[in-house]
């Protein structure tokens, strides 16, 4: 048996011995051939022989060859039409193009801008991480260290204290600030700027700030104000630094208890009307991203009923240092302190406003 195709622009098959194989068919129809043993194909009445019989390839496949019609004009049939080489051939182009796609394994990709940096940005991430933990470490085996030193003659001199400063209590603060020094100083440089603008020593006043790190309680306390902070109850538990904090005169809070929250208020407006200053972290809580919350207006409520200034401060650095749930590790850096001018107002709402607006634009000013 013999194959004939006749591919003209109509597609219309032509006279050959094997006329049952003859298919009349659309431009870009698929027709569907029978294997056969001795192939031929014809094309304008001159025949050619094929070299390889299309019996081989019906085994591999074990279905019918299928041929598709050409969609060109008086083009002859090619063996890669009959035999599924198009397919074939297009399979190993892609798999050609996807391989030259990939790099091989000994390839190092260098990159233009290696050269352009300082010295210390060639060096590895793990490198950098190790110094931070290791400075981490260092900067906890200090705080302790002093801590545990210093709270002894904090303890002694306590009921002198209640007797003779019980609601300022500059001592305790003065020993706090060596405490804090001891720690922050060998690793961190600290910063300040707008140092004029404190009240006196004995002036009430309530100090807000941002929040971004657990370093900020350090930073604050090398400012030598005997303010008092605002803590979680649970921290107040923890051996020597909660025990110090009781001892400061730190008031205590339950985040999630309104009625605790009331109490707090209160606590704060009676301290503050016997001549003691309150610091407040106004949006409750440390920035994740470093980015300014927003403020409550707990703070500025108590100095609109009290008539006290409303000192803002802008902590800067503090979160890329020691950052928000890696309190393990210490990164190298400085922290700038920006103490700006106090407000005074009786409305707590612009209070509010014009604190936040002050900080935020403080950090702006430093980005």
């Amino acid at each position: 048996m013999e194959l004939s195709l006749h591919l003209n622009s109509s597609c219309s098959s032509s006279s050959s011995p094997a006329s049952s194989l003859h298919h009349s068919c659309e431009r870009g129809q698929r027709v569907f051939v029978r294997p056969f043993n001795r192939p031929w194909a014809t094309h304008n009445e001159y025949r050619f022989s094929l070299k390889q019989p299309i019996q081989r390839y019906s085994r591999k496949y074990g279905l019918a060859h299928e041929t598709i019609c050409s969609s060109r004009k008086q083009s002859y049939p090619t063996q890669s039409s009959l035999y599924h080489e198009e397919d074939l051939s297009t399979t190993r182009n892609y798999r050609a193009c996807n391989e030259r796609r990939k790099l091989p394994r000994d390839v190092a990709v260098r990159s233009e801008l290696a050269g352009t940096g300082s010295t210390a940005a060639s060096y590895p991430l793990s490198e950098i991480w190790l110094n931070s933990k290791v400075r981490g470490i260092l900067f906890y085996a200090v705080t302790t260290c002093a801590a545990i030193v210093l709270f002894v003659p904090m303890l002694l001199q306590h009921p002198f204290v209640l007797v003779f400063d019980r609601y300022r209590r500059k001592s305790h603060y003065l020993i706090a600030k060596l405490w804090a020094s001891l720690t922050v100083a060998p690793l961190v440089k600290i910063e300040y700027e707008g140092l004029e603008n404190f009240p006196s020593a004995d002036a009430p006043a309530i100090y807000v700030s941002n929040h971004q790190s657990f370093l900020d309680i350090y930073t604050l306390l090398t400012l030598g104000r005997s303010f008092k902070f605002i803590s979680k109850t649970s921290i107040f538990l923890y051996p020597i630094i909660g025990w110090a904090m009781f001892l400061l005169g730190a008031i205590p809070l339950k985040r999630l208890d309104s009625r605790s929250q009331l109490v707090c208020l209160k606590q704060c407006m009676a301290l503050v009307k016997k001549g003691a200053s309150v610091f407040f972290f106004p949006e409750g809580t440390r920035s994740k991203d470093g980015k300014l919350g927003p403020f409550k207006k707990g703070a500025f409520t108590v100095a609109a009923k009290t008539g006290v200034p409303v000192i803002p401060i802008t902590l800067i650095g503090t979160g890329d240092i020691m950052p928000v749930g890696m309190e393990g590790t210490l990164n190298p850096g400085s922290v700038k302190v920006i103490i700006h001018p106090p407000i005074v107002g009786d409305n707590s709402d612009a209070l509010c406003n014009e604190a936040r607006n002050i900080i935020a634009q403080g950090l702006i000013s430093q980005s």
